[in-house]
């Protein structure tokens, strides 16, 4: 269980489907102009800098995640071989997934398409870091500071909260939020490879 997780999904799922009209081309990605209290929700869930601590509210449960951070970690170990920084980056992406009311699977099968766990990928249309986030979302939510984005935590942060954005702007559709944080909505190769990846990474 994360602290304030249900109020930042529920705030997000509030105000998700309030965009302007008019967008334009960032590579395949699309660039959407947001109403204000968009993106101030968005920049407000970017912002808040808490350190990626995962909280329990019993034992059982600290268990359960015990026992996901260890049988994740022996299928991450070929990309990451030292322990501290495989650890530092489960716990990381198990904590800001469950912040934005995203399944963890979910969030390392699209971080395996994406980047095959590369910390420093860039894409031939900049998109940069674990989730290639595109640097414009910088711009839109953040101090506009693009090389943050191959901060671990940021990455993830920006990941997680873009794609909960799209997810709910198309209703919990997860195939056209797949799509929409591809730039290729409506097509089926990007989410097919998600789900495809996400089945290696589920308990």
């Amino acid at each position: 269980m994360i602290s304030r997780r249900n109020s930042l999904s529920s705030l997000l799922a509030g105000l998700g489907l309030l965009l302007i009209h008019g967008q334009s081309e960032a590579g395949r990605q699309v660039e959407e102009p947001l109403v204000d209290s968009v993106r101030s929700a968005l920049s407000s869930a970017i912002a808040n800098h808490a350190p990626p601590v995962p909280e329990f509210p019993d034992t059982e449960s600290r268990l359960v995640y015990l026992r996901w951070l260890g049988a994740m970690s022996d299928r991450l170990r070929k990309n990451k071989p030292d322990w501290n920084v495989r650890r530092e980056f489960l716990q990381t992406l198990w904590y800001e997934s469950r912040r934005a009311g995203l399944d963890p699977a979910l969030v390392l099968g699209l971080v395996q398409v994406e980047s095959n766990f590369r910390k420093f990928a860039v894409s031939s249309v900049g998109a940069r870091g674990y989730m290639q986030v595109m640097p414009f979302w910088t711009r839109l939510l953040g101090d506009g500071d693009a090389g943050k984005l191959f901060h671990m935590q940021t990455n993830l942060r920006f990941g997680c909260v873009i794609l909960r954005h799209y997810l709910n702007r198309e209703r919990g559709d997860l195939f056209l939020a797949l799509g929409r944080y591809n730039g290729s909505r409506g097509q089926a190769p990007y989410p097919n490879a998600v789900f495809g990846a996400t089945r290696r990474w589920q308990s």
